[in-house]
C-alpha cells in the first residue's frame, strides 16, 4: 500500500511507503535490507506513465522502521496508508513469506526468504501494490522474468537454481534472485485510474492484519 503524490511542476509520480517489520528476530539490519531491495529494484526501471496527456517518471520513496514489540492496536488502528506491517518469524505456516491479499498493508515474512538479493521483498511489496503472479509461468525463451513470477517458474536455463539441469527437474526452475521489476510492472499498476484528492492518492487498502507468532501452530499448540 501506497500513498501517490502527484507533482505537477516536475511531472513526476512519488509512491511512498513505510516497511514496519515486528517479532523477535526483526532487526534493523534486516528492515533496511528489504527497504533498500524494495525500493532499488523498484526505481530500477526508471519508469514512465502517461497521465493527463502528461508523461510522469514514477519514484519510489521507501522508508522502514524496525519495532519488535510492535503493539497490535497499532497495526489494527493504523489510518496512515504509507504503513506496512510485517511480521519477520523463523517460521511461516505452508514454509512461506506472504501478505493478506492483492492491495494490502499487512503480512508474515518468513526469516530465510530474506537472504541478500533474494527479491521477496520486492515481490511481495509487487502484491501490496495490487499485482498478482502472472497466469503463464512457463517463460522459456522470454528472458529475465519479471518480479512477479513465483517459485515453480520455468525460465530459460542461466535463471534456474542450477543451469544444468533439465526445466522442472529438480534445480530447474527460477532462481527468485533473477526477478526484476520492468516498466510493464509499472504500468499494471494503473495509477492514471486512482482518484486524486489534491494531490495525493491511494493505491491498496488498509487490511491492517497483526500476526501472531506461527511457532505454536507450526508445534502444533496453538499460541
Amino acid at each position: 500500500m501506497v500513498d501517490v503524490e502527484m507533482d505537477m511542476l516536475n511531472r513526476k509520480l512519488t509512491l511512498h511507503a513505510e516497511i514496519i517489520t515486528y517479532g523477535d528476530v526483526a532487526d534493523e539490519a534486516l528492515t533496511e535490507r528489504m527497504r533498500d531491495e524494495i525500493e532499488t529494484l523498484w526505481n530500477e526501471p526508471m519508469a514512465v506513465i502517461q497521465m493527463h496527456n502528461t508523461a510522469f517518471r514514477i519514484q519510489f520513496s521507501i522508508t522502514g522502521l524496525c519495532v519488535p514489540g510492535l503493539d497490535s492496536l497499532e497495526v489494527v488502528s493504523n489510518t496512515d496508508p504509507r504503513k506496512n506491517f510485517f511480521r519477520i518469524a523463523e517460521k511461516a505456516m505452508g514454509n512461506i513469506s506472504f501478505v493478506d491479499g492483492l492491495g494490502c498493508n499487512s503480512g508474515y515474512f518468513q526469516l530465510d526468504n530474506l537472504y541478500e538479493g533474494s527479491t521477496t521483498a520486492a515481490h511481495e511489496f509487487g502484491h501490496t501494490l495490487g499485482l498478482d503472479h502472472p497466469r503463464d509461468i512457463d517463460i522459456r525463451g522470454q528472458g529475465r522474468p519479471g518480479i512477479m513470477y513465483p517459485r515453480g517458474t520455468l525460465v530459460d536455463s542461466w535463471f534456474q537454481y542450477d543451469s544444468t539441469v533439465p526445466a522442472g527437474t529438480n534445480g530447474g526452475t527460477m532462481h527468485p534472485m533473477h526477478r526484476r521489476v520492468r516498466q510493464e510492472d509499472i504500468r499494471d499498476l494503473r495509477i492514471q485510474r486512482l482518484d486524486f484528492v489534491g494531490n495525493h492518492a491511494i493505491l491498496g487498502d488498509f487490511t491492517n492484519v497483526y500476526h501472531p507468532d506461527h511457532a505454536g501452530w507450526i508445534a502444533g499448540h496453538p499460541e
